[in-house]
């Protein structure tokens, strides 16, 4: 039977949910209207400031006062080069109020990326961070914005943390008519009374960037109604939750994961969002024993530091409900640690592993709670479908039968701005009338509604002879060993043919280890355990497996740096 014929998943949610309707407001509208009586209620914990949802909603109003007051109306496009800060998050709920869209990029982008997603996004008003004001000084004679706002990290500190992080600060800034901070940004805008835009479903509320794998960053279109779907699953899929409950935000809220899960969806449930602009990844167990959260989400590479973290070693760790973890496949050797972790924490619930994209406002799937199968990525949620098809046929799968993973839903992005041919390459309209997003993934569903990645696509490797090899089964192998941090396969060229690829094991390993001792026998168990064809060519040590700024392993920099290595020589010498 074809998997949309049953969906044996829904068995797992309430029946009186499955024709759940969509909220029919925009985004911020939908923020106000689950809020509306609990305004008293700390929206945002920033760095010992409780800020009300009732504050919350006061600052959304200043700054759609302030933004109207600079000319922004309905459709207009406003560049974000910034971070979490409250003025931020006020910003963008202010601009989706006025029917306005956000352009977000990630300030640590290099100044020429920033210069070109500034001018293709047609914005004439960009908002930045203040660390970021060097790189906009360096192009503000290209970009043409017609005023820039500079917002600080210290905007809404306590006092006593605000002169410390403005005593430390480097960045000195010249404010002129067109260079405006923060404070007179709003005071400009305080007599202004913005008007509330129409709800349009498909009206976009901001574009975040994917990386994909060659070119440059797509720009993802998130709508209202894209947003408020990952709300809407999260609030029926049986997650336990209370309001108030405390959410740590370390995803960057300029990609889909970090606005999409790490914002609008807990600040929608009434959680306190503790924002953290600048994360750290070696400061994420500090984090958690700072601030308590009950829930969180975060990138298998943040997990494994945190596992190896000084400050959570031997300390209870129930006060933790959700363990999210998405935004990049979490291979079985990593999960088996990280479940033992939190068992011996005691952390009640097992890890809720989940499945996305950013052209999904990153969520599809997950395990919630009791709903839980040890190396799968969970059931689909509510009001998404979730299939799998031949990528050469296009004929859809039935369960247990591996192809790739395709998702249909309101969750959906309207597309890639100003990329009609990519747009069409990934969004494509099926025999059943509706428009799937094809994935780049493989992977199945199961009988009982679970799915299972094999790995993208892009990232298998093909030998000479054809066969080709998922990195996701040596990754999983290699990461069992307690030795092991952290662990990339990645495909480096064949040196005795003119084509194909074998898979290569970079290892990082914990301190103390004898790194040579341990990358042979390393080769020798996947000599001995791993199929023929798919055993690597040389195990080799590194310092440190870089990550990209969305805490994955970068595959990308590693091919770069290894794909002609010489695995002959090691091999002679191991």
């Amino acid at each position: 039977m074809k998997i949309t014929q049953s969906k044996v998943w829904m068995k797992y949610y309430e029946k009186e949910n499955w024709d759940i309707l969509l909220p029919e407001c925009t985004a911020y509208a939908y923020l106000r209207a689950t809020n509306k009586h609990r305004m008293h209620r700390t929206a945002i914990h920033y760095y010992g400031k409780d800020i009300t949802f009732r504050e919350l909603f006061a600052m959304i109003d200043s700054a759609a006062g302030a933004f109207t007051a600079l000319g922004v109306k309905r459709g207009d496009m406003v560049s974000f080069l910034s971070v979490a800060t409250p003025e931020t998050i006020a910003s963008l709920y202010a601009l989706n109020k006025m029917g306005a869209t956000v352009n977000t990029i990630d300030p640590r982008m290099d100044v020429e990326s920033i210069k070109r997603m500034i001018k293709s996004s047609g914005s004439k008003i960009l908002l930045t961070i203040d660390v970021a004001f060097p790189k906009v000084k360096k192009i503000i004679d290209d970009i043409d914005q017609d005023k820039i706002v500079v917002v600080s990290p210290a905007t809404s500190l306590p006092f006593i943390k605000k002169v410390a992080m403005k005593m430390a600060s480097k960045t000195k800034i010249e404010y002129t008519n067109k260079i405006l901070a923060w404070n007179t940004f709003i005071e400009n805008g305080r007599n202004t009374i913005a008007e509330e835009a129409p709800y349009v479903g498909d009206a976009v509320v901001a574009i975040t960037y994917t990386g994909g794998t060659t070119g440059f960053p797509k720009g993802v279109m998130l709508t209202n109604d894209s947003m408020n779907a990952v709300v809407i699953n999260f609030m029926y899929c049986g997650l336990e939750y209370s309001h108030g409950d405390r959410f740590l935000g370390i995803i960057p809220i300029f990609s889909s994961y970090g606005m999409v899960c790490g914002m609008h969806m807990p600040l929608c449930l009434s959680m306190e969002l503790v924002p953290i602009p600048k994360f750290v990844p070696a400061m994420i167990g500090k984090l958690v024993k700072q601030f308590h959260p009950q829930h969180m989400v975060s990138t298998p590479a943040f997990y494994e530091i945190l596992m190896n973290s000084k400050e959570v070693k031997g300390r209870d760790l129930s006060f933790l409900i959700t363990l999210g973890s998405g935004g990049d496949t979490m291979n079985g050797g990593l999960e088996e640690k990280l479940s033992q972790f939190m068992t011996e924490h005691n952390i009640k619930y097992p890890l809720a592993q989940g499945y996305g994209m950013s052209e999904l406002s990153a969520a599809a799937s997950f395990c919630v709670n009791k709903i839980y199968k040890p190396g799968s990525v969970g059931i689909p949620s509510l009001t998404t479908t979730v299939s799998i098809f031949d990528p050469e046929t296009g004929e859809e799968l039935g369960y247990n039968e591996e192809g790739e993973i395709c998702v249909t839903g309101p969750s959906m992005m309207k597309g890639y701005f100003n990329a009609p041919e990519e747009t069409a390459n990934v969004m494509r309209l099926h025999d059943d009338g509706k428009v799937w997003i094809h994935s780049g993934d493989v992977g199945f569903i199961d009988s009982d509604g679970f799915l299972f990645i094999k790995g993208r696509i892009k990232r298998m490797i093909t030998r000479f002879d054809g066969h080709k090899v998922f990195p996701v089964n040596l990754e999983a192998s290699v990461s069992k060993r307690p030795d092991v941090r952290n662990c990339a396969v990645i495909g480096i060229r064949d040196m005795e043919r003119s084509q194909g690829h074998y898979p290569m094991v970079l290892v990082e390993f914990a301190e103390g280890v004898d790194t040579d001792t341990a990358c042979r026998e390393i080769y020798k168990f996947c000599d001995e355990t791993v199929e023929e064809r798919g055993k690597p060519v040389a195990v080799i040590a590194v310092d440190e497996i870089p990550l990209t700024g969305m805490g994955k392993n970068d595959y990308r920099a590693l091919e770069s740096e290894y794909v002609n290595y010489d695995y002959l020589t090691w091999q002679a010498n191991a």
